[in-house]
């Protein structure tokens, strides 16, 4: 046992109101939906070592309260150490946690949150967690904001990725990226064709001839692009159908299945104890795994049970965009540069509130 997972500074009374066991709100026969509290969900209701991925993204801390609850940031940590030590508990020894943690910014000036890494610290150094790898998404259709400091004063670009944690209890939980490979681009298939030029690189690296070899696709990069703009799927449509507000805060359906089927065989269990409108257990239906979602608001749940049911339900995964995505890059530089730069965006510096 690493010393670090003695470290956990708070401890918790189970018998609070949080840890009531939740109530089932839905099953079918690969997964459960709970209504309630997940620290209950976590603490009580699961068994211990019976979870082999868990894939969720907690509330983000933001400056501004959404629908869904969120924490600020100086407080997340402490809101979020029950959760760490029941998903601890849960997780076998060989599983996986992914969290998807959203940026927030420091209030009234231009400058980013560190809760996300120190949120990555804490699992690590409090609850003995290894970081397997850090990953990105990329939602190439955010919005851009903060609206002040992108849009206004024009200090700031759009803010357009979320770091994924890919955490272990051990440093060896089971993965295999032969699961995740991309299509061979058409380069890569002329070299197949025409052959490598093989030897050392500037890099340092040696290209030898084994990697003339096709095996299958090329290994994913932990940049996962997928954009959120999908207006029409099912889950959307029964919503609406039904008058139900739809989760302002859905993943899309790229960034569970790509962790689902790395780090799980079939039959494996998955758990998402944030789970929102159930897209992981939609996604984890679909690959065969048995799952479990935890919900706090009820709201919520009404539309996500549509993700299951037979006449509503999709009837395979969202077909990828076809020529997929590009990093943009920026224009050439015109001759007329503007004015001066400076640090405010053309205006007095916020005055510092007291």
């Amino acid at each position: 046992m690493r010393e670090s997972e003695n470290r956990s500074r708070q401890t918790f009374d189970l018998n609070e109101p949080e840890f009531r066991r939740p109530r089932t709100y839905w099953k079918g026969p690969n997964g459960r939906i709970y209504h309630g509290d997940s620290r209950g969900l976590l603490h009580k209701t699961l068994e211990p070592n019976s979870v082999d991925l868990v894939v969720t993204s907690p509330p983000f801390a933001l400056r501004s309260k959404k629908a869904y609850g969120n924490e600020d940031a100086h407080l997340y940590l402490d809101w979020f150490r029950p959760f760490a030590t029941g998903i601890k508990r849960v997780l076998k020894s060989s599983g996986s946690l992914v969290i998807d943690i959203g940026p927030a910014w420091q209030e009234g000036q231009p400058t980013k949150s560190l809760y996300q890494f120190e949120l990555l610290t804490m699992l690590c150094e409090e609850y003995g967690f290894y970081l397997a790898q850090d990953f990105y998404w990329w939602n190439p259709s955010r919005m851009p904001a903060p609206a002040e400091w992108v849009n206004v004063r024009r200090l700031r670009v759009k803010d357009s990725v979320n770091p994924v944690w890919w955490l272990s209890p051990t440093p060896w939980p089971k993965a295999s990226n032969r699961r995740v490979l991309t299509p061979y681009s058409d380069s890569q298939r002329a070299l197949f064709k025409n052959g490598y030029n093989a030897g050392p690189r500037p890099s340092g690296h040696v290209v030898s001839e084994v990697w003339n070899k096709d095996n299958g696709g090329a290994i994913a990069p932990n940049l996962i692009a997928a954009p959120n703009t999908v207006s029409d799927d099912p889950y959307q449509n029964y919503c609406r159908e039904q008058g139900i507000t739809p989760h302002p805060a859905r993943f899309p359906w790229a960034l569970p299945e790509f962790f689902i089927r790395m780090l799980t065989d079939q039959g494996d269990t998955v758990l998402d104890p944030f789970a929102g409108s159930c897209i992981t257990g939609e996604v984890a239906e679909m690959l065969g795994r048995q799952w479990i979602c935890g919900e706090l608001q009820l709201d919520y749940l009404a539309g996500a049970i549509s993700r299951f049911h037979g006449t509503t339900r999709r009837a395979g995964p969202p077909a990828p965009p076809q020529n997929g995505y590009r990093v943009p890059s920026s224009k050439p530089f015109e001759r007329e540069e503007g004015p001066p730069l400076d640090g405010f965006g053309g205006k007095p510096p916020p005055s510092r509130r007291k």
